[in-house]
């Protein structure tokens, strides 16, 4: 294992660039995980880890099992420090290869739960509705006309492993739509205008639960494209919630009709 004390050592600033430009992660062909938990899920999800950064000091468990082809290097905590994207990962990140799913790849329940996400800007909220994905074993998320990297740390972090468990698409609304009606899945888009309350609408058949941005919500064209609008009560002085609470809201009422 390669010992790394320096931060201007060509694979730190590597590890750096890989953090902060997608340019660079799509250059690359990697992105970055950073902690035990979210690197032990990507493997387990068939993800191939390229190199992987210890620091000893710090990390208090034994390393994941890697095969022989993943590099390895130490880094002493200075290092460690400069390159951690964020705290409390545990002394591993990990740089792995990419890839990239199609709405073709996708394998569908029999009667799937998809949720849509139209021009979602936040890293954070994408990762944070991911994690609601996985906790209600949604079929997948697809990010129409995304307006960030899908391979962003944040979103990584936010999702909390759930990246690697959810399969996630990003295409444009136009392919993901006729993709929808092909499949016989019914679009509920989330919307104000013309809807009706969600828990009053049937989610037990093929669903894909839509949300737009907090800011604009949904384009004419998931309207227009829409089987049914729903909406979620707003009892105060707000008109809507932030995107990541409404899609956890929407999608465990599912769950909860598919229960019954």
């Amino acid at each position: 294992m390669e010992s790394i004390t320096s931060a201007q050592n060509p694979k730190v600033k590597l590890l750096l660039e890989l953090q902060q430009k997608s340019a660079v992660r799509r250059k690359h062909g990697l992105f970055v995980v950073e902690g035990r938990r979210e690197v032990e899920r990507c493997v387990q999800s068939g993800y191939q880890l390229d190199s992987v950064f210890i620091c000893p000091d710090i990390l208090d468990t034994d390393v994941p099992h890697l095969d022989n082809r993943v590099r390895c290097f130490q880094l002493s905590p200075d290092v460690y420090n400069k390159v951690a994207y964020r705290g409390g990962t545990e002394g591993i990140i990990a740089e792995v290869r990419s890839r990239h799913f199609t709405l073709d790849d996708l394998q569908l329940s029999p009667s799937p739960l998809v949720v849509v996400m139209e021009s979602v800007e936040k890293p954070g909220n994408v990762g944070a509705i991911l994690r609601s994905a996985d906790a209600a074993r949604a079929d997948a998320v697809i990010v129409c006309d995304p307006q960030c990297d899908l391979l962003n740390p944040n979103i990584i972090r936010a999702s909390v492993g759930a990246f690697f468990s959810v399969p996630t698409v990003a295409c444009t609304s136009e392919a993901c739509i006729r993709w929808l009606k092909a499949k016989g899945i019914r679009i509920l888009t989330a919307q104000l205008q013309d809807s009706h309350y969600y828990y009053d609408t049937d989610m037990r058949q093929p669903t894909a639960i839509v949300m737009g941005t907090e800011a604009t919500g949904l384009t004419d064209q998931w309207r227009l494209a829409a089987d049914a609008h729903i909406k979620i009560p707003m009892l105060g002085i707000g008109d809507s919630l932030n995107v990541s609470v409404s899609a956890a809201i929407l999608l465990f009422e599912a769950v909860r009709q598919r229960q019954h």
